[in-house]
């Protein structure tokens, strides 16, 4: 039954009215009916910490007082950051099977798709020291690992292949240090810097080291983030599957000439250019010079929002290249 637009209008009139009338009968509560309130209405609870965890199948030393007391630290300040935490669960619901494919066919442990939940949110954001995109790249790393970089280019942005990347410097540290949490631990302060403490410290173990502020927050937090987007409803969010960002099909055209300008691809396929930078944030200005004729993979979707269907038809030979009409 629909409510028409002046019935919620009085009604909420009359709820405002109801509460004056009650301040007026009864005032203000004094500091102790406050306090009854927020007693009775308002509560917050301390959570239950697991005895056993682990992280990509390590063991993590529960029974160590400071390692609860970390973990118990990074477990309050995601489950209480409900919106934040919410927007993970909606988020990783369209990403997380594209990251788990590429993780699985790297050797790389399952429990590594929380790491660019804790890094960037799953968006493609640019940190105050220049990391880039869902897996947080410098421009070095990113080069380094054989990325494409440079005005109109950045391939830090673009979500498999930052994958890749990311995949390919964990084997290097899994290689290096024969652990996963100190691979881990060393995607936040590079191997070199873990490394040289781990000697300088006579440790062999995440958990044993003194390290700086935030790589000794950073493991404990991916351990929280997994444990309460395994166990949602047990710490409080109860996400529907409806509520859950949905994966977008799309389809993949090959590029392999410049471009004056991506609206060619705008006006083919009957998309706006947010769309287009929504599929493909590695194209970093509106035009794409390319003038050693590499192939591009531009996504394009098949429709928006579960709402419009597009009239696109993929082409009919998906590799054929697209080429634009410059």
């Amino acid at each position: 039954m629909k409510i028409s637009a002046e019935k919620i209008t009085l009604y909420l009139a009359v709820i405002g009215l109801g509460s004056m009338l009650t301040f007026a009968k009864y005032g203000e509560p004094d500091d102790q009916g406050q306090k009854e309130v927020i007693k009775d209405k308002y509560s917050i609870y301390s959570l239950p910490i697991p005895e056993n965890l682990d992280f990509a199948g390590e063991a993590v030393p529960m029974q160590d007082p400071q390692v609860r007391e970390a973990f118990d630290r990074e477990l309050l300040v995601n489950t209480y950051w409900q919106s934040q935490t919410l927007l993970f669960i909606k988020r990783s619901a369209r990403h997380f099977p594209m990251i788990e494919k590429v993780l699985k066919e790297n050797g790389i442990p399952e429990d590594f798709k929380y790491l660019p939940l804790i890094e960037s949110g799953l968006q493609p954001i640019v940190s105050p020291a220049g990391a880039v995109g869902y897996w947080q790249i410098m421009k070095k790393t990113g080069q380094q690992y054989g990325l494409e970089i440079d005005r109109e280019v950045d391939e830090r942005y673009h979500v498999e292949k930052a994958t890749q990347v990311a995949c390919d410097y964990l084997n290097e540290a899994y290689a290096e240090f024969g652990s996963w949490t100190l691979a881990a631990a060393s995607y936040n302060m590079g191997m070199a810097g873990l490394k040289k403490q781990m000697e300088r410290q006579r440790e062999n173990s995440y958990y044993s080291l003194n390290l700086n502020p935030e790589t000794a927050r950073y493991v404990y937090r991916l351990l929280a983030v997994k444990e309460i987007l395994e166990s949602s409803e047990q710490y409080g969010f109860h996400v529907r599957a409806k509520d859950r960002y949905p994966q977008i099909e799309t389809f993949t055209v090959k590029v392999d000439s410049s471009l004056s300008h991506v609206s060619h691809l705008n006006k083919k396929y009957g998309i706006s250019y947010r769309i287009l930078k929504y599929h493909n944030p590695w194209l970093r200005m509106e035009t794409l010079p390319n003038p050693e004729g590499k192939v591009y993979e531009i996504i394009i979707p098949k429709q928006i929002n579960n709402v419009m269907e597009l009239a696109i038809d993929p082409p009919s030979v998906p590799e054929a290249a697209e080429r634009s009409e410059r």
